[in-house]
């Protein structure tokens, strides 16, 4: 059988989707998956992280995480990304890495990349799930077969139910996560890889 190669392109602010892409890991790792864990470039300016504690803390933690580039995704068989939710749609870090893929997806490399999508927001109905749908709307220009979680397995409903990607809200409080989602995000990596191994097995 061969080994699927995921990647896992994630933003995070204040570390809500950092820890999401890092229990993806764990899931896909798991499952068999050669697996990589990519953050998209800061385009905030440093005034602005530094005005929010949260921010300037994980942006310090995860300063050696190696940057996504076009090359992790020629590489992989199969991606999850993690976003936040900017007005229902993906974050203008994630959204700027996205843009800068046309070399690929003007040669045909996105062509059957099996592709999932995680999100969170600062509360329940803030814009998550228009979050996945718009990013999944550009793996449709990518030619890519789309993995959403559905109802696979009863973990989605203890993460509050989303069937288009496991999706999380940030207490505006603490900023810790209200719904435990780590089951959620564990089995949609290993979804993920089984559907990319069947792709790829042919």
């Amino acid at each position: 059988m061969m080994t699927v190669k995921l990647v896992i392109i994630y933003y995070s602010s204040t570390g809500t989707n950092f820890q999401m892409a890092k229990w993806a890991e764990e899931g896909a790792s798991q499952a068999g998956a050669e697996v990589r864990v990519r953050k998209v470039p800061e385009l905030a300016p440093e005034s602005a992280i530094a005005s929010n504690p949260a921010w300037q803390a994980h942006y310090n933690e995860a300063k050696d995480i190696q940057e996504a580039s076009s090359d992790d995704i020629e590489w992989a068989d199969a991606i999850i990304f993690s976003t936040p939710t900017r007005f229902g749609n993906v974050a203008s870090q994630m959204k700027q890495f996205l843009d800068l893929q046309g070399g690929l997806w003007g040669s045909g490399k996105t062509v059957n990349k099996v592709v999932s999508a995680m999100s969170s927001a600062s509360n329940p109905h803030g814009g998550q799930e228009a979050t996945i749908l718009s990013l999944y709307t550009s793996m449709m220009h990518w030619g890519a077969i789309i993995v959403p979680p559905g109802y696979t397995d009863q973990a989605l409903f203890g993460a509050g139910g989303n069937p288009y990607g496991t999706s999380v809200t940030q207490s505006q409080e603490d900023g810790s996560m209200v719904e435990d989602v780590e089951a959620a995000v564990k089995h949609q990596a290993k979804r993920t890889v089984e559907v990319a191994t069947k792709v790829i097995g042919g």
